[in-house]
């Protein structure tokens, strides 16, 4: 098994004053040549974003990207005609695929929104842009939650990757151990809340962890109501 610690207090941050960032791979004015991407997975950005404020409309191609709103609600308008709100719960999926615009701000005018915003590399060039969102239980605790894969039989959201991500919600001393989806495949853990112990290696707020040349991995909470996200993600892009 092989580990790739990822400290939270070193992820690059940039505070904007309406936009406070923190970028776990390299993204935008943050580059460190030792995080470019974790195999397929591109971006992880950890973004509080001030009422009323947000991204006005850009473009995006040839990615898949996955939105989860922490607290706060994220309001989302495209060039596919989608105009949608993500709440707490919910997560939206997009294949950037040949070409998209789109704006995403803070619906309140007075509440802060926190949420991830995760890219992965398609694994299918030039697809036609697409759009997805749909709610899950967080609070389902002791057992990983699946909320994307890329198959579309599967009860949650797809995209064009060999990608699967999983949350957890865990009381402390739960253990569950989680089976990595293809060969090849690597784990990226990344502790929302909460602390935790991954793959012997202890983990608090925030904390990512890259695991690779293993088949399963231990994941075990350190404090009551821990929350991690898994990204099983291919490591040859």
């Amino acid at each position: 098994m092989k580990t790739d610690l990822y400290r939270a207090s070193t992820r690059g941050h940039f505070d904007h004053g309406w936009l406070d960032t923190y970028h776990t791979f390299s993204f935008a004015n943050y580059y460190n040549p030792d995080r470019i991407h974790f195999g397929a997975l591109r971006v992880i950005n950890d973004d509080v974003v001030a009422g009323g404020e947000g991204f006005g409309t850009h473009p995006h191609d040839n990615m898949e990207i996955v939105s989860i709103p922490l607290y706060g609600e994220l309001e989302h308008e495209d060039s596919m005609g989608h105009t949608e709100v993500i709440h707490p719960g919910e997560v939206q999926v997009m294949s950037a695929g040949s070409g998209i615009t789109h704006s995403e701000y803070n619906s309140s005018k007075d509440k802060p929104l926190n949420f991830f915003q995760i890219w992965v590399f398609p694994k299918i060039q030039n697809v036609k842009p697409r759009y997805d969102q749909r709610s899950f239980d967080f609070d389902d605790k002791g057992r990983f939650i699946q909320i994307v894969s890329p198959n579309r039989e599967d009860d949650n959201l797809w995209v064009y990757q060999d990608v699967w991500f999983s949350i957890a919600t865990l009381d402390k001393d739960t253990e569950l151990e989680y089976q990595i989806k293809k060969k090849g495949n690597g784990v990226f853990a990344m502790v929302i809340e909460g602390d935790f112990i991954v793959a012997g290696t202890e983990l608090h707020r925030r904390d990512g962890l890259g695991i690779s040349e293993t088949e399963t991995v231990k994941v075990r909470a350190a404090s009551d109501n821990a929350r991690i996200l898994l990204i099983d993600v291919p490591m040859k892009i």
